[in-house]
Formats: structure tokens, C-alpha cells, sequence
């Protein structure tokens, strides 16, 4: 399983499409007019909502379930912050843009370099991207845990 932070939309969009997305409820009540992203398989694990444009999973438990038939393919996490937490240990790599910024969000990405098992094996060099001064990092995990 992949795990993912855009770089930018396009960067996240051209590397998602035909894959399987995975995120939380309030992410996708985030999207634009709340609709999943399209093409793609969209994975949401909410307790409340019922649709039918995506596959709804009530716990982790029915998400594992739902991922180990798609143990073959790339699958990418795109949030919230509650997914990302539980969903790390399994995951083998993190495409992740570090900001360089003060205040404004209010959950956080866990910090892979102060994570034993992550090691940083890709660094771009630092950008300037609408004021921000960003750059691109891809990890490894080194203890990836079995669904």
C-alpha cells in the first residue's frame, strides 16, 4: 500500500487516477461539492454516510477487509488526520510536501523523521509556491505490519 500527501493537484491527481483512494469522512465531505474523486476507487470509512458513488466501510476492521482484496495493487491514504495515524504501520512508502509555515492547520501529518521505522529516501530541494517555501520528500518504511 502506498501512502500519499499531493505534491501539488496535478502531482496528486496524475498519480492517483486508476488507483484506489482511502480517506475519512470529513475528508471527503471536503471535496468540492462533497463528491468523491473520479477515477478512482474511493474508499471512505465513515459510520454515518451511505452512498452509492463510493465503498463505504464502517470500521478499520471492514476497511482491512475491503484492502486485502486489492493487496496486489497501489492504494493511497489521503486523510484525515485519525486515517493517516492508523493506517501508517501498514503502509509501505509516504509521498509527503513539507510547508514551511506558522499556524493555520489544525491537524498534523505525523513527523516521519522523528518515525524509527521511516527513513527519508528522496529530498527535493526547497521551492518557493505562493509564498511558501515547500519541498517534496518520499519515505520508506522499513517495518511494514501485514493486514
Amino acid at each position: 500500500m502506498m501512502f500519499s500527501i499531493p505534491k501539488d493537484m496535478k502531482f496528486f491527481r496524475e498519480t492517483t487516477t486508476g488507483y484506489t483512494v482511502v480517506m475519512g469522512g470529513n475528508t471527503l465531505r471536503s471535496f468540492p461539492g462533497g463528491k468523491p474523486l473520479k477515477n478512482r476507487v474511493n474508499i471512505v470509512l465513515s459510520r454515518g454516510q451511505v452512498r452509492d458513488d463510493c465503498v463505504i466501510v464502517r470500521s478499520y476492521g471492514e476497511l482491512f477487509d475491503e484492502l486485502k482484496k486489492r493487496k496486489e495493487e497501489d492504494v493511497f491514504v489521503i486523510g484525515g488526520g485519525e486515517v493517516y495515524r492508523e493506517l501508517l504501520p501498514y503502509c509501505h512508502g509516504a509521498l509527503v510536501t513539507k510547508v514551511d509555515a506558522v499556524g493555520g492547520a489544525t491537524v498534523f501529518f505525523p513527523n516521519l523523521d522523528e518515525h524509527a521505522d521511516f527513513v527519508c529516501v528522496d529530498e527535493g530541494q526547497p521551492i518557493e509556491d505562493n509564498g511558501y517555501i515547500i519541498r517534496f520528500t518520499r519515505y520508506q518504511n522499513n517495518a511494514v505490519k501485514e493486514l
